[in-house]
């Protein structure tokens, strides 16, 4: 692993912490999944963490699933086309198919029995809302359900700038490369006078180290000129990058509707965002971060330490830098109508034939991505498809 990552570990551990390595869908040797896929081992060329891998070394479903099942008798995927909208049937009580724009511009409807919505947490949002499936969140009565308990991650970071001696060669890296403190997130540590629920973890990674967007400095560089090159040149292969990945607790506030003005390209309103972070999450971001710096400090041959909260008190937030992708909520999980979208199985409440699956499905967003999480739901939710609804088609649970 690299030497940052070694140094961070030694440091949390002389601190009594319980470091431990990042878990990651990279693999160091060849693997063979159940399905035949084979994976290669890892070259950590520094890229996977924003690409996908041409050397198939990190799994992703078009390496691990797709190239398995794309000659099966019942499945078809049709590139370059676009739903548009869910249709339903005429009493309102079911869906009956996709309307979807074609590779060639035309408008085609597939009918279908039993429809998953599959798309990236915000698209199924957005297209609940298109095709007036469930009731829109009203944000001042506090009522309906889709668009509601929309829910972020509370990103702070810290840089560790080492003397001459700890070479780190950060353009060496792997998509979740890194050593992990997680005594800080969630219900692992005492809450009782800190004023604040959640958590987050702490990690020194080693993800890319490009020269376009990796450029660390210390503080007090100045942003341009002469003394901003000679910094970057001089720091760039003795730096340390510590992350907080916090929870994100979702307000009445912060919540996801169709924008009045904007449409997107297909002439649909836009899905707006409407979000803050709450003072809750401001307080842990700032604790937790302030417990990565004193691990920083606590770094073999560090010379300087320096830190930033994007939630910090004061400040709003800001789409322009990146922080994260995993947004969460939005169509949350539950078992009443009233404040959730589907019930325990990620079935609609009402729209019985139409499931659910992703990350809008969370309350609230962990002090982790939610990768795991949503397998385990996606593999729930088809496993009571499979055995227990398509036999019997109906709502598997009273609403």
């Amino acid at each position: 692993q690299p030497i940052s990552n070694t140094l961070f570990g030694r440091a949390a551990e002389r601190m009594g912490l319980h470091p431990f390595p990042m878990p990651s869908a990279n693999v160091t040797r060849e693997y063979e999944n159940p399905y035949g896929a084979k994976l290669h081992p890892c070259t950590y060329c520094g890229f996977c963490e924003r690409f996908g891998c041409g050397y198939f070394a990190k799994a992703d479903p078009i390496i691990c699933v797709y190239d398995r099942i794309k000659e099966h008798e019942n499945f078809e995927i049709r590139f370059e086309s676009q739903v548009l909208r869910i249709e339903k049937s005429a009493d309102g009580q079911t869906a009956t198919g996709a309307l979807y724009l074609g590779p060639d511009g035309r408008e085609y409807f597939q009918p279908a029995d039993t429809i998953c919505m599959n798309a990236y947490a915000l698209w199924n949002v957005h297209l609940m809302l298109v095709s007036g499936l469930g009731k829109p969140y009203d944000p001042e009565t506090r009522t309906g359900v889709v668009g509601r308990n929309y829910a972020y991650q509370t990103i702070a970071s810290v840089d560790a700038f080492f003397d001459d001696s700890v070479v780190t060669n950060p353009f060496m890296g792997a998509g979740a490369l890194g050593v992990v403190v997680d005594d800080y997130n969630g219900d692992n540590f005492d809450h009782s006078d800190l004023g604040f629920v959640g958590g987050g973890y702490i990690a020194c990674k080693q993800y890319h180290g490009r020269p376009i967007s990796y450029q660390p400095v210390p503080d007090g560089t100045p942003r341009w000129g002469a003394e901003w090159k000679r910094a970057v040149r001089e720091n760039y292969g003795h730096h340390g990058d510590l992350v907080v990945h916090g929870s994100s607790m979702s307000t009445p506030e912060n919540f996801l509707d169709l924008d009045p003005t904007w449409t997107d390209a297909y002439g649909r309103p836009l899905l707006r965002m409407t979000f803050n972070f709450p003072d809750n999450d401001r307080r842990m971001s700032d604790y937790v971060m302030n417990r990565a710096v004193e691990i920083a400090e606590n770094m073999e041959h560090v010379q300087s330490v320096t830190s930033s909260n994007l939630a910090a008190q004061g400040s709003n937030y800001d789409i322009v830098p990146y922080q994260t992708t995993h947004n969460t909520g939005g169509a949350v999980i539950g078992t009443d109508p009233s404040t959730s979208v589907v019930n325990r199985y990620g079935q609609m409440w009402d729209h019985h034939n139409v499931f659910v699956f992703g990350a809008c499905l969370f309350p609230q967003n962990l002090g982790y991505n939610p990768t795991g999480p949503l397998m385990g739901l996606a593999y729930w939710t088809l496993e009571h498809m499979k055995n227990d609804y398509l036999p019997n088609p109906r709502p598997l649970m009273d609403a």
